[in-house]
């Protein structure tokens, strides 16, 4: 049987927050949006990247990785943030949606 070790949420969400590929990929394609609609996959494929790049940094061994358990919280508010991101680049943007 596998033993799960805890997690710990502050750590969760200060690295999904410190995460600057999230911040960047979100900002990047909340500029080119035309719809809302759009945010929610800006903010999917923010926290993707955000991800792919936390787990290269886990694989090099800069980042410590002591249990699992935190994988799916770190995504999960990573997302919220990218959505958060990617709505403030559109709507700072001054895109209109088109019908």
């Amino acid at each position: 049987m596998i033993g799960l070790q805890p997690f710990d949420p502050w750590s969760v969400l200060l690295i999904a927050v410190l995460n600057p590929v999230v911040v960047i990929v979100a900002i990047a394609m909340g500029r080119s949006i035309d719809q809302w609609q759009k945010v929610i996959v800006a903010g999917f494929a923010a926290s993707l990247a955000g991800f792919l790049a936390l787990y290269v940094m886990a694989y090099f061994r800069i980042v410590p990785v002591k249990g699992i358990g935190g994988e799916a919280g770190v995504f999960l508010v990573q997302f919220v943030l990218g959505m958060i991101w990617a709505w403030l680049s559109w709507r700072l943007a001054g895109r209109q949606e088109t019908r």
